[in-house]
């Protein structure tokens, strides 16, 4: 079991958790775009229970292809009933298109872990979603949302205001935009093939200083920092298990564009579909 499934698992078990202890969903990361929709509070349960369950389900290896087959359905209509509505209603705003492309990343990492330990049901009649196919598949979809979060971050760079515990760094504003193009690079790394394996894990690691130094200092402050820092958490382990989906390819591998026919990579061991 490798350490990004184990990650993403935690992360999704105390997301599930703060769901019950809240009461509600995730704050503007599942927020239903019908304003006092009936059983509100029954569906926020519904979806805290589906978290808390595939989370564990991801650390019992009896227990994991049936977790992947209900998580990475319920993040596809995450992205489709709760985040594309948004973005339809309001493409102007910035916000609709940066909270689509953090859930994105989000079922990027679960399509990963869907791929990999896929039954046979799945390989039958999901060949395409399965294996080195669902890879390619998670890695597009991540290529497609990189663009949308580092984006927002260079046009509302200057509208960010670091707390103040970052306030010792200097030109504070440069770092934020950094972490922007940061996104934009790690995109082109994987799309273009130069240095895929190591664009996928620089952006993970990119957005895991951004997690802790932003959110983690703030977490006794209560549910609003606890949910970004979970959610923020979960794009951390989204990029992660993508990454991982490239194996044994060199770091510094180059010319394995994502649209070639293949990308010349593995699954490792751990990420490959248990025998049928």
């Amino acid at each position: 079991m490798r350490l990004s499934r184990v990650f993403f698992a935690a992360a999704m078990i105390a997301l599930g958790i703060t769901g019950f202890v809240n009461g509600d969903l995730a704050l503007v990361w599942q927020q239903i775009p019908i304003t006092d929709m009936p059983g509100h509070t029954v569906i926020a349960y519904v979806c805290a229970l589906i978290e808390l369950s595939t989370g564990i389900g991801l650390l019992i290896e009896p227990l994991t292809t049936l977790a992947c087959r209900v998580l990475f359905p319920f993040m596809l209509l995450w992205v489709v009933l709760l985040k594309i509505p948004v973005l339809l209603s309001a493409p102007g705003q910035m916000d609709s298109w940066g909270g689509l492309g953090e859930i994105s990343i989000i079922t990027a990492g679960s399509w990963c872990l869907f791929a990999a330990h896929a039954g046979e049901w799945e390989v039958r009649h999901l060949g395409f979603a399965v294996g080195e196919r669902g890879f390619r598949a998670a890695r597009w979809l991540l290529v497609i949302s990189l663009p949308l979060i580092g984006l927002v971050v260079l046009v509302q760079g200057a509208t960010y205001t670091l707390p103040a515990w970052l306030a010792w760094l200097p030109r504070s504003v440069d770092w934020v935009y950094l972490s922007g193009l940061g996104s934009l690079a790690a995109c082109c790394g994987i799309l273009f093939g130069v240095w895929p394996r190591l664009a996928a894990v620089m952006e993970a690691a990119m957005l895991a200083v951004v997690t802790i130094w932003f959110w983690g200092p703030m977490l006794h402050t209560g549910r609003t920092a606890t949910t970004a820092f979970l959610i923020s958490s979960l794009i951390v382990g989204g990029v992660w298990l993508v990454s991982d989906t490239y194996g044994s390819l060199p770091w510094l591998a180059a010319g394995h564009p994502l649209w070639g026919e293949g990308t010349g990579s593995a699954a490792p061991p751990a990420m490959q579909r248990p025998p049928i």
